[in-house]
């Protein structure tokens, strides 16, 4: 006897997570429904208009919002963003340049230093480490 194997699927709110937009701006019957990897693929290399149009314009989950501004999902918390943003929302909040986005970038800038350091830091422990052996 075998056993059919049933294709591996995931709900839709994953689906959208794993392409990058808010799941309540999608089609009704992307959310209703329950989406394959072959489907997430199929999306992913050939996008229809309406998963485009979403990448393009937005509505944008928070860290598509937070990557476009160059903050954290946190800094946008601390900014008073909790609310998806659009394409041309995001523009005018850059263009604005607000001081809480001015300072979130700031810290966002040092987390990333931060981040070169203690790698670097590794890659010298580990370079030594290969040198004892």
């Amino acid at each position: 006897m075998k056993s059919h194997q049933s294709p591996q699927t995931m709900k839709p709110a994953t689906a959208a997570k794993k392409l990058g937009v808010y799941l309540e701006a999608t089609p009704a019957e992307f959310q209703e429904g329950v989406v394959s990897r072959a489907e997430l693929s199929a999306l992913q290399t050939d996008p229809p208009e309406w998963l485009r149009d979403l990448r393009r314009d937005g509505p944008h989950p928070r860290p598509v919002v937070a990557a476009k501004l160059g903050v954290s999902i946190s800094g946008l918390a601390r900014g008073g963003v909790t609310e998806p943003l659009t394409t041309e929302q995001i523009e005018a909040l850059k263009t604005e340049n607000p001081e809480w986005l001015q300072k979130e970038r700031a810290v966002q800038a040092e987390v990333r230093k931060e981040t070169v350091r203690i790698k670097e830091k590794q890659a010298e422990r580990a370079t030594r480490d290969d040198q004892r052996s």
